[in-house]
């Protein structure tokens, strides 16, 4: 057997977090050509191909994939302790978050911000991915809290709720919308109708369109599809610009609704609303920092204080 590297072991890792070879290059600051060699390298010294590569944006593991990735995260961990092990005691240490794409971009900084003015020692490290990479980096130890948009493990995952949101239909703010909204047409009247920018699968926002969906008798297949994108500020430039529209969370679009760029349709004549979760594994017992960090969050009078400062 070939010798395997932990440089091998941290690209696969990423690849398997990441949920892609170009989304885990992007992360690394690898030129994709190195990771897939660094992938190839690792699947000639086990013997065995570790993905099914029918895509390289969004990949599979094979069996033996799945196999190896637990081994693989609990190695990069131990080192990773090693690394800390005689540190200085009393350097504050660093809490490991994650979050999926909208709490990430629009909720959890405000949340951290007002965290640190309480905790002037608070050092924090944050992860962002779909809700799905989430939960993956939360079972695997590589973060102790994260912030997602859909329960999928409530054996494994204590679940808080966080925040209300809504998931609104964004559109261009053009004579035609304008004319729609005039008449109190609701986004899913138009989702049949027009072309459409979705979010990546694995997404909080996609999974709270789906059971949507599922709830009018409707599929995505039955959407016409424009194009799926990972990122919700590229969703805005292209509803903007004219490719579509889309389903967004209403903290996502605000901005643009303000300064005019974008309309927002409620879905329904019962908004729309999905929750942002605060999540911790049951089986983890958390620092003194993480504690406190969840216990703030888990305060209602402080959170609305943070939100009032997004």
């Amino acid at each position: 057997m070939n010798d395997i590297s932990l440089k091998q072991l941290e690209i696969f890792v990423a690849v398997v977090e990441y949920g892609g070879f170009t989304r885990a290059a992007e992360e690394l600051f690898f030129n994709q050509s190195t990771v897939s060699a660094h992938i190839s390298l690792l699947e000639q010294a086990l013997g065995k191909e570790l993905f099914v590569r029918s895509n390289r944006r969004h990949v599979r593991l094979t069996k033996e994939g799945e196999q190896v990735y637990p081994i693989a995260r609990r190695i990069l961990n131990d080192c990773a302790a090693l690394r800390t092990l005689f540190s200085d005691a009393n350097s504050a240490p660093v809490v490991a978050l994650g979050a999926s794409t909208v709490p990430g971009q629009y909720l959890v900084p405000g949340y951290l911000a007002a965290f640190l003015k309480r905790e002037p020692e608070f050092r924090y490290s944050l992860r962002r991915g779909d809700s799905e990479q989430v939960h993956r980096m939360l079972k695997s130890g590589q973060i102790a809290v994260g912030f997602v948009g859909a329960v999928s493990e409530p054996e494994n995952v204590d679940y808080f709720p966080l925040y209300d949101d809504r998931l609104v239909l964004a559109a261009p703010n053009n004579e035609h919308y304008r004319m729609l909204r005039e008449r109190g047409v609701y986004g899913r009247e138009l989702l049949l109708e027009e072309p459409f920018v979705s979010r990546e699968e694995g997404s909080g926002t996609d999974t709270s369109l789906q059971n949507y969906l599922r709830t009018l008798g409707l599929s995505h297949d039955m959407l016409h599809v424009v194009a799926r994108v990972d990122d919700p500020e590229a969703i805005k430039q292209m509803v903007s610009g004219g490719v579509g529209v889309a389903v967004l969370s209403a903290l996502a679009v605000e901005q643009e609704v303000q300064n005019g760029t974008l309309l927002a349709f409620e879905m329904d004549k019962s908004a729309l609303k999905r929750t942002i979760y605060l999540i911790t594994l049951k089986s983890q017992q958390l620092s003194r920092m993480e504690q406190k960090l969840v216990d703030f969050l888990k305060s209602p009078h402080r959170r609305k204080r943070a939100e009032a400062q997004n």
